[in-house]
Formats: structure tokens, sequence, C-alpha cells
């Protein structure tokens, strides 16, 4: 079966649009670009949803590994999610190195990677990277040293490097993930929000790498930071945005103010911490922002996917926070349509307002005494992203229980080395929730309401961004190395392969030559595991990796 068949009928085709049609925000997006996955979520909806259906719910368990590729480096493992265009998949493994590889046969056609600053090694951020960025020709990586580089994408050779930031006057100042295109605007933020540093999103000329403007996460307001507190408050925005062009606005989410959990230095609301913009891509303006977490004393950034979606024939944004609370909100100025927890185990509020997003019963948590905390820093959910299939209806996204044991404390900045983090804590533990073991699960829910169509447990929890496709079919991977195909309306696992080492990447789906592919980058890694492991022992028994391993129907 051809990867993009459709019915022959005008019936069945106008039922087939109809149907989409109430299913996808205003900006269609069709089976056009079906066999190719351009951008980081494959389309700017956010959805990770590939129509390709060749492999389906029937034959599915005769996936098998056609091709393996491994970049050499396991450092952090591999985290990213890969881009695949006419055949040809580009993926960044750790320290910055860029592959283009046969997408049929893994066969290298080249690799790139940048002369570092020898300052990049010393991050605590160091050897990260999540995305590339394709577009006019090239692909655009965010660098370790805090540069947007572009990469002709056929010969791999460098076309230009803009510097827009010092690591050795602003530590957590980098780019672990790619800059993001909105037409021939290239835009991206810092990722230290957990360092003495002043976060940024920069935007550059997508064709010469000229600088255009900035946009400053910590606004510049006494009442919002007090003294001089924004100097040292977070912020940044460390995950890739989307651009919408229906509506030529940018998304992008913030992250965490710092200290993390010591709030008595930056009395405010904090913003543009734990916040959803909205910018305009030409000018860096900001047409609206949602702060999800005012006064942000949890560790609970914003800096997850923007979903577009319709609700009652209205463009909304559906948004989850690392607090596991998911904001639906208009797209065109933000208002709150609904909020729901995806959570079940938080107790940082009472509940969240749906219509106004006010945190009512608000946890405080006295400086100097141990606080349970649920969930925990690593949130609800890590910063994987889930998918939605406009077939079911549902999105696909995994979760974690999970609490910790805070006591928050005063921490000085003064002497502060590169990779020194500014928690404001004297104890920080991940622990099993009160009343449950510490969990992971995978949910298929309704985006709009939170209802739960069906759930699979993981004794670990999923750290890979979620898959779904046209063959209704959910993949997942696990900590421990397996992929898994779940039927899409029933959860029923259908098919499982050992990768060899934990999935922190992200799963996608493309076709060359008619042939579907499901591409898995296997590599347990980033900063997770150290966090996690104290509520999940088996972590320390997991081994590290990075390859790219790619399935085909035999």
């Amino acid at each position: 079966m051809h990867p993009t068949t459709r019915s022959n009928t005008a019936a069945a085709v106008a039922a087939f649009l109809l149907a989409l049609s109430l299913a996808q925000p205003a900006a269609a997006h069709d089976d056009d670009d079906a066999a190719n996955w351009t951008q980081y979520h494959r389309t700017s909806n956010a959805w990770r949803y590939s129509p390709l259906d060749q492999i389906t719910t029937r034959n599915v368990k005769q996936l098998k590994p056609v091709w393996i590729h491994q970049p050499g480096d396991i450092t952090s493992g591999l985290v990213s999610t890969p881009l695949v265009k006419d055949g040809v998949l580009y993926y960044v493994g750790p320290n910055n190195n860029v592959f283009a590889l046969d997408g049929a046969t893994g066969k290298p056609l080249w690799h790139y990677q940048p002369k570092l600053a020898a300052v990049a090694s010393e991050s605590f951020y160091a050897s990260l990277g999540r995305s590339l960025t394709m577009g006019h020709g090239r692909i655009y990586l965010g660098t370790l040293d805090g540069r947007f580089v572009a990469i002709d994408d056929k010969t791999g050779k460098e076309v230009w490097s803009t510097q827009l930031t010092d690591l050795k006057k602003c530590f957590g100042c980098l780019f672990s993930s790619s800059p993001v295109l909105a037409g021939d605007v290239l835009i991206g933020g810092t990722t230290g929000g957990d360092q003495a540093q002043r976060g940024k999103i920069y935007a550059v000329n997508a064709l010469t790498g000229a600088k255009m403007w900035t946009f400053d996460t910590i606004r510049d307001d006494p009442a919002s930071w007090p003294g001089d507190t924004g100097e040292v408050a977070g912020g940044g925005a460390w995950m890739p945005g989307t651009y919408d062009a229906a509506s030529d606005t940018f998304f992008i989410g913030t992250s965490n103010a710092a200290p993390d959990f010591y709030g008595d230095g930056r009395k405010g609301d904090n913003l543009y911490t734990a916040s959803l913009l909205a910018l305009d891509p030409k000018t860096g303006k900001l047409k609206w922002h949602r702060q999800e977490i005012p006064h942000d004393t949890f560790d609970y950034d914003s800096t997850y996917e923007a979903l577009l979606l319709k609700k009652d024939g209205k463009d909304v944004v559906v948004h989850l926070n690392k607090s596991g609370f998911v904001f639906v909100m208009d797209k065109a100025d933000g208002k709150l349509e609904n909020v729901w927890p995806l959570s079940q185990t938080y107790n940082f509020v009472k509940t969240i307002d749906p219509k106004t997003g006010e945190l009512i019963g608000r946890r405080e948590m006295p400086v100097g005494k141990e606080t349970l905390l649920c969930p925990y820093l690593l949130g609800t959910r890590s910063y994987n992203a889930g998918a939605y299939n406009p077939k079911t209806k549902l999105w696909y996204t995994n979760a974690m229980e999970v609490c910790q044991n805070v006591i928050p404390a005063k921490q000085e900045t003064s002497g502060m080395g590169i990779a020194s983090l500014y928690l404001g804590v004297d104890k920080l533990e991940a622990v099993p929730p009160p009343d449950r073991p510490a969990e992971g699960r995978l949910d298929a829910r309704d985006p709009l309401t939170g209802k739960l169509k069906w759930s699979v447990k993981y004794p670990v929890p999923g750290l890979g961004s979620v898959l779904t496709t046209g063959g209704g079919l959910v993949f997942n991977g696990d900590p421990q190395g397996f992929v898994h195909a779940y039927d899409a309306d029933t959860g029923a696992e259908l098919w499982k392969f050992q990768t060899g080492s934990g999935i922190r990447g992200g799963i996608v789906s493309y076709a060359v030559n008619g042939k579907q592919y499901i591409a898995v980058p296997s590599g347990w890694g980033s900063l997770a595991p150290g966090f996690m492991a104290s509520a999940f022992p088996a972590v320390k028994q997991l081994t590290g990796g990075a390859a790219m391993v790619v399935f085909a129907l035999e």
C-alpha cells in the first residue's frame, strides 16, 4: 500500500476533508508532505503526527531494523529528534555533531561539528543537543558556545556563524536547542534558567546570520523584579518554539525563575518566566503572554510544546506546564478556555481556576524547613513532547507521579562557577508520592478536557517524545531501551523492540521511494537520570549509548 493512500471517489475525499477541517487548526496541515519530517514536531501545530499509513495495526508486528547509525559519542545519550527531507535524514548527536544520512540505507552523506570554544565543555549543559532546524537549503544549529550556525544541507559546509552570547560572562547562555524558522527569521532562546543569569531570546536573519532583535525574558520592571534580582533571575527559553504562519506568530515558552525554590529575594510576579509568549517574529514585539506560574518557586517551566487545535470552532493553544496542569487558551490573545490536571498527585496548589488561571490554595515552602512538593523538578512530564492524532482526536503523552523533599534556602551568587546551579535549596530529593509508588505512564487523553481514554503504566517513566501515525499507531520509547507500538484507539501493545539503550529523543516516521520508516533515537542520557535516581533506583543500572535505529516492514 502506498504510504499516502487516498480514496479515489469524490465523496470519500469530501468526507475526509470535512473531518480534517473539524480536527485541524486554521492553517491546515495536509498529507502533501507526508514523506518528510522537516520540523521538530513535523508540523507547526506541534502534533508529532505522521499521515503515513503503510505500517498499520495489522502489520506492525513485521517491523524489523533495517539500518543503524552511531554518532561515535555517547556523552549525553541521544536526546534529539531527527529531520527528514527528500530521502535524507539529519540529526544532531552529543557535542553538536551533525550528520546527514541516506534515509533508506543509513549511508553517511556528511558530518559537521563546529569548533566549539573551550569554555563550552565547562558548562553544566555541556554536550546536550536537542534539535535541528531546516529551511532555505540549510540546516540550522544552536551551539553549546552561544552561536547560531547555518550549514549547507547538501555539502555539510558551514555557511555562516553568529556569536550571540558570552559564556564567560553569562554562564547558562548557550543553545541546547536549535533556533526555529519564522519565514526568513531564525529565533531561539538560551538554556540556563537554573543559573544566576538573565535569559534572552534572539533573532537573526536566516539567510545572512545578521542580528535582528533580542527579547529579554526578564521584564524590566521593579514591581516584577525588585532591586537587581533580575540580573540573576534565570529565565530563557531552552526548547524550540513554533511558528504559526496563519497568524504570523511565534510561540515559545520560558523557563523558571532563579533561584528556583527561594523566592523571598525576588518578590513579585517575575515576568516573563514560566510563561508562554506570543511574539511578532519580525520585530520581537510581544503580542500576548500567559504566565502560568506567577512568582514561580517550584521550578515549573513553561517551555513545552504549543499544540494548536480547534475548540468549538475557535483556534486554541493547548500547553502543558511542568507543574502537570494543561492550559487551553485562545490562540489570538491567550485568554483561558480551560485548565486541567495531567498530574494525579500535585500538592503545590489545591487547584488552578480554569477561567482565570489563579493558583488556588498555593503551597508555601518556609525557608529552612522541609516541605514535600509534588510534582518534582522534572515535572509531571519532562520536555519530551506528546503527539496528537487527528483521526482519534486524542493526545498521547508520557506522565509521571514523583514528588520531592525541599528545604528552601538563601544562596549567594558571588563566587559561582560556570557549572554552578542557582537553586536556592539546602535539600532537594526526589521521593515517591505519599500514597503510591513513584511511577510513569503513557496516557491517551482529550487534549481540550483531559478526559482519559486509556493509559499504560511504566516502572520508570518514559522520557522520549511520542509519535502517532495515520496507520492507527502510537510509538513510545522507555528508559530500558524498548520502543513500543500501541493501538491508538485502545492502547493495546502490538509490538516492541529492544534498541540497546534507553530512549530520550524523538521518534519520527518518513518515507523513501514509497516505503515507510520509523526512526528511533536510542541512547539514554541527558541531565534527567541524576535527578530522578532517588525515586527510581533502577535508573542507576541503565546503560548509556547513542544510535539511530531505523525500522521498516519486512
